[in-house]
Protein backbone atom coordinates (compact mmCIF):
# COMPACT_ATOMS: atom_id res chain seq x y z
CA UNK A 1 0.00 0.00 0.00
CA UNK A 2 1.33 3.19 -1.02
CA UNK A 3 1.23 6.63 1.46
CA UNK A 4 0.19 9.49 0.15
CA UNK A 5 2.47 12.36 0.38
CA UNK A 6 0.87 15.98 0.41
CA UNK A 7 2.72 19.53 -0.34
CA UNK A 8 1.53 22.80 -0.20
CA UNK A 9 2.33 25.39 -2.83
CA UNK A 10 1.87 29.20 -2.31
CA UNK A 11 -0.78 31.35 -4.13
CA UNK A 12 -2.76 29.67 -6.90
CA UNK A 13 -0.90 26.80 -7.78
CA UNK A 14 -2.54 25.35 -4.05
CA UNK A 15 -5.35 23.60 -5.87
CA UNK A 16 -4.88 19.95 -5.43
CA UNK A 17 -3.27 18.90 -8.65
CA UNK A 18 -1.97 15.05 -8.86
CA UNK A 19 1.53 14.17 -10.11
CA UNK A 20 2.85 11.92 -12.58
CA UNK A 21 3.78 10.13 -9.54
CA UNK A 22 0.99 10.02 -7.07
CA UNK A 23 2.07 13.04 -5.31
CA UNK A 24 -0.82 15.08 -4.47
CA UNK A 25 -0.93 19.04 -3.55
CA UNK A 26 -3.28 20.75 -0.74
CA UNK A 27 -3.28 22.27 1.87
CA UNK A 28 -0.15 22.52 4.58
CA UNK A 29 0.09 24.47 7.62
CA UNK A 30 4.02 25.03 7.08
CA UNK A 31 6.86 25.35 4.79
CA UNK A 32 4.93 26.52 1.63
CA UNK A 33 7.60 26.75 -1.62
CA UNK A 34 8.66 30.75 -0.82
CA UNK A 35 8.18 30.72 2.52
CA UNK A 36 12.14 30.42 3.54
CA UNK A 37 14.26 32.19 0.78
CA UNK A 38 17.19 31.73 -0.02
CA UNK A 39 16.40 27.86 0.24
CA UNK A 40 19.63 26.17 -0.34
CA UNK A 41 21.85 23.24 -0.04
CA UNK A 42 21.27 21.63 3.72
CA UNK A 43 17.57 22.56 4.34
CA UNK A 44 14.72 20.05 5.30
CA UNK A 45 11.11 20.52 4.95
CA UNK A 46 8.07 20.69 3.33
CA UNK A 47 8.71 23.34 0.97
CA UNK A 48 11.97 21.55 -0.49
CA UNK A 49 9.52 18.07 -1.50
CA UNK A 50 7.70 20.65 -3.71
CA UNK A 51 11.06 21.94 -4.86
CA UNK A 52 12.01 18.75 -6.25
CA UNK A 53 8.91 17.65 -7.63
CA UNK A 54 8.70 20.96 -9.99
CA UNK A 55 12.10 20.03 -10.74
CA UNK A 56 10.87 16.44 -11.68
CA UNK A 57 8.08 18.35 -13.50
CA UNK A 58 10.63 20.50 -15.43
CA UNK A 59 12.94 17.34 -16.83
CA UNK A 60 15.31 17.08 -13.80
CA UNK A 61 14.17 14.32 -11.97
CA UNK A 62 15.09 13.91 -8.40
CA UNK A 63 13.82 12.29 -5.32
CA UNK A 64 11.14 14.01 -3.79
CA UNK A 65 12.74 13.79 0.12
CA UNK A 66 12.51 16.59 1.59
CA UNK A 67 15.60 16.78 1.68
CA UNK A 68 17.89 19.69 -0.02
CA UNK A 69 21.10 17.49 -0.89
CA UNK A 70 23.57 17.30 -3.69
CA UNK A 71 21.15 15.87 -5.90
CA UNK A 72 18.86 18.32 -6.09
CA UNK A 73 21.52 20.83 -6.28
CA UNK A 74 22.79 19.74 -9.77
CA UNK A 75 19.54 19.51 -10.85
CA UNK A 76 18.13 23.08 -9.52
CA UNK A 77 21.35 24.66 -11.35
CA UNK A 78 20.61 22.48 -14.40
CA UNK A 79 17.60 24.40 -14.41
CA UNK A 80 18.87 27.38 -13.49
CA UNK A 81 21.32 27.88 -16.51
CA UNK A 82 18.17 26.33 -19.16
CA UNK A 83 15.91 29.00 -17.75
CA UNK A 84 18.84 31.39 -18.18
CA UNK A 85 18.45 32.39 -14.08
CA UNK A 86 21.77 33.46 -11.96
CA UNK A 87 23.48 30.02 -11.52
CA UNK A 88 23.94 29.45 -7.67
CA UNK A 89 21.98 26.20 -6.83
CA UNK A 90 19.46 27.75 -4.44
CA UNK A 91 16.14 29.44 -4.64
CA UNK A 92 16.12 33.34 -4.51
CA UNK A 93 12.73 34.89 -4.78
CA UNK A 94 13.09 35.47 -8.14
CA UNK A 95 13.41 31.85 -9.19
CA UNK A 96 9.98 31.03 -7.39
CA UNK A 97 7.37 32.20 -9.95
CA UNK A 98 9.20 30.62 -13.12
CA UNK A 99 9.41 27.02 -10.72
CA UNK A 100 5.68 26.64 -9.83
CA UNK A 101 4.73 27.60 -13.56
CA UNK A 102 5.81 23.66 -13.67
CA UNK A 103 2.80 22.92 -12.03
CA UNK A 104 0.33 24.57 -14.65
CA UNK A 105 -1.08 21.79 -16.93
CA UNK A 106 -1.04 24.23 -19.60
CA UNK A 107 2.13 25.08 -19.53
CA UNK A 108 4.31 21.91 -18.68
CA UNK A 109 2.50 19.45 -20.47
CA UNK A 110 3.40 15.97 -19.08
CA UNK A 111 5.90 13.94 -20.95
CA UNK A 112 5.04 11.29 -23.21
CA UNK A 113 7.30 8.45 -22.74
CA UNK A 114 8.88 6.11 -25.85
CA UNK A 115 7.84 8.76 -28.89
CA UNK A 116 10.27 8.76 -31.28
CA UNK A 117 12.00 12.08 -32.26
CA UNK A 118 11.89 13.16 -36.15
CA UNK A 119 15.32 13.76 -38.38
CA UNK A 120 14.26 16.70 -40.81
CA UNK A 121 15.42 16.81 -44.29
CA UNK A 122 18.20 20.13 -43.39
CA UNK A 123 19.96 17.53 -40.58
CA UNK A 124 18.31 18.83 -37.53
CA UNK A 125 15.92 16.21 -35.11
CA UNK A 126 12.94 17.57 -33.74
CA UNK A 127 12.11 16.14 -30.31
CA UNK A 128 8.32 14.15 -30.35
CA UNK A 129 5.92 16.49 -28.61
CA UNK A 130 5.79 16.29 -24.68
CA UNK A 131 9.23 15.71 -24.22
CA UNK A 132 10.72 17.42 -20.71
CA UNK A 133 12.62 19.91 -21.62
CA UNK A 134 15.43 19.12 -20.59
CA UNK A 135 15.66 16.61 -23.80
CA UNK A 136 14.00 19.67 -25.68
CA UNK A 137 17.14 21.64 -24.88
CA UNK A 138 19.38 18.61 -25.71
CA UNK A 139 18.02 18.72 -29.14
CA UNK A 140 18.32 22.47 -29.61
CA UNK A 141 22.20 21.72 -28.39
CA UNK A 142 22.83 19.22 -30.63
CA UNK A 143 20.69 20.90 -33.67
CA UNK A 144 23.78 23.37 -33.80
CA UNK A 145 26.68 20.81 -34.28
CA UNK A 146 24.61 18.38 -36.35
CA UNK A 147 25.96 18.73 -39.96
CA UNK A 148 29.70 20.58 -38.60
CA UNK A 149 32.73 18.34 -39.61
CA UNK A 150 34.42 15.95 -37.53
CA UNK A 151 38.09 16.84 -36.46
CA UNK A 152 39.72 14.43 -33.79
CA UNK A 153 39.77 16.80 -30.45
CA UNK A 154 37.45 19.10 -31.44
CA UNK A 155 35.02 20.52 -29.22
CA UNK A 156 37.31 19.89 -26.27
CA UNK A 157 39.52 22.60 -25.32
CA UNK A 158 36.14 24.76 -25.74
CA UNK A 159 32.53 24.21 -26.10
CA UNK A 160 32.77 26.43 -28.95
CA UNK A 161 34.29 25.49 -31.98
CA UNK A 162 33.91 24.83 -36.15
CA UNK A 163 34.37 20.74 -35.82
CA UNK A 164 33.48 17.95 -33.33
CA UNK A 165 35.13 14.44 -32.81
CA UNK A 166 32.54 11.82 -30.86
CA UNK A 167 33.50 12.41 -27.34
CA UNK A 168 33.02 16.51 -27.84
CA UNK A 169 29.90 16.40 -29.61
CA UNK A 170 28.14 13.82 -27.08
CA UNK A 171 30.01 16.93 -24.66
CA UNK A 172 28.28 19.39 -26.47
CA UNK A 173 24.48 18.25 -26.22
CA UNK A 174 25.06 16.94 -22.88
CA UNK A 175 26.12 20.60 -21.72
CA UNK A 176 23.59 22.28 -23.37
CA UNK A 177 21.08 20.49 -21.78
CA UNK A 178 22.62 21.36 -18.53
CA UNK A 179 23.76 17.57 -17.32
CA UNK A 180 27.58 18.54 -18.46
CA UNK A 181 29.66 21.48 -17.29
CA UNK A 182 32.65 20.47 -19.03
CA UNK A 183 34.06 18.43 -22.11
CA UNK A 184 34.47 14.41 -21.34
CA UNK A 185 36.53 12.11 -23.64
CA UNK A 186 34.89 8.71 -24.70
CA UNK A 187 36.95 6.97 -21.43
CA UNK A 188 35.40 9.84 -19.10
CA UNK A 189 31.81 9.30 -20.43
CA UNK A 190 32.34 4.96 -19.59
CA UNK A 191 31.67 6.16 -16.19
CA UNK A 192 29.49 9.27 -16.15
CA UNK A 193 26.02 9.01 -15.08
CA UNK A 194 24.44 6.05 -14.06
CA UNK A 195 24.84 2.09 -15.31
CA UNK A 196 22.60 1.11 -17.98
CA UNK A 197 20.13 2.38 -20.57
CA UNK A 198 18.06 5.26 -19.88
CA UNK A 199 14.20 5.99 -20.87
CA UNK A 200 14.94 8.96 -22.72
CA UNK A 201 19.16 9.08 -23.26
CA UNK A 202 21.68 6.14 -23.25
CA UNK A 203 25.38 6.97 -23.86
CA UNK A 204 27.50 4.36 -25.20
CA UNK A 205 31.06 4.73 -24.73
CA UNK A 206 34.53 2.67 -25.00
CA UNK A 207 38.49 3.66 -25.24
CA UNK A 208 37.77 4.68 -29.30
CA UNK A 209 34.13 6.11 -29.51
CA UNK A 210 31.27 7.44 -28.26
CA UNK A 211 27.79 8.56 -28.98
CA UNK A 212 24.51 8.89 -27.94
CA UNK A 213 20.60 7.62 -28.56
CA UNK A 214 17.72 10.10 -27.23
CA UNK A 215 13.50 9.51 -27.65
CA UNK A 216 14.42 7.16 -30.55
CA UNK A 217 17.41 8.58 -32.97
CA UNK A 218 21.14 8.61 -32.55
CA UNK A 219 23.74 11.51 -32.21
CA UNK A 220 26.54 10.31 -33.49
CA UNK A 221 29.73 11.00 -35.97
CA UNK A 222 29.80 7.22 -37.20
CA UNK A 223 28.21 7.47 -39.92
CA UNK A 224 27.55 11.55 -40.50
CA UNK A 225 30.18 11.25 -44.22
CA UNK A 226 27.01 8.96 -45.67
CA UNK A 227 23.86 10.56 -43.49
CA UNK A 228 25.45 14.12 -43.92
CA UNK A 229 24.44 14.52 -40.27
CA UNK A 230 25.34 13.23 -36.82
CA UNK A 231 21.42 12.49 -36.38
CA UNK A 232 20.72 9.10 -37.77
CA UNK A 233 18.39 5.89 -36.84
CA UNK A 234 19.00 4.66 -33.40
CA UNK A 235 20.26 1.44 -34.95
CA UNK A 236 23.24 0.39 -35.01
CA UNK A 237 25.74 -2.56 -33.37
CA UNK A 238 26.24 -1.49 -29.48
CA UNK A 239 28.66 -4.51 -28.49
CA UNK A 240 31.69 -3.74 -26.90
CA UNK A 241 30.39 -0.23 -25.61
CA UNK A 242 29.90 0.72 -21.80
CA UNK A 243 25.98 1.59 -21.72
CA UNK A 244 25.47 4.78 -19.34
CA UNK A 245 22.52 7.29 -18.78
CA UNK A 246 22.09 10.75 -17.01
CA UNK A 247 20.58 10.30 -14.00
CA UNK A 248 16.83 10.52 -13.89
CA UNK A 249 16.62 10.52 -17.65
Amino acid sequence: MCALVVLALTGAARAATPSPGGVAYGSSTANHLGDRVPLKRGMSGHDVKVLQDALTRLGRPVPVTGTFGPQTQRALRSWERSARRRVNGRVDRGDLAPLLRAFDPSVIPPPVLGAAATINADGTATPPAGAPQVIVDLFTAANRIATLPYRYGGGHKSFTDTAYDCSGSVSFALHGAGLLDYTLDSTGLESWGEAGAGTWVTIYANADHTFLTVAGVRFDTSGQRDAGTRWQPAERSTKGFVVRHPTGL
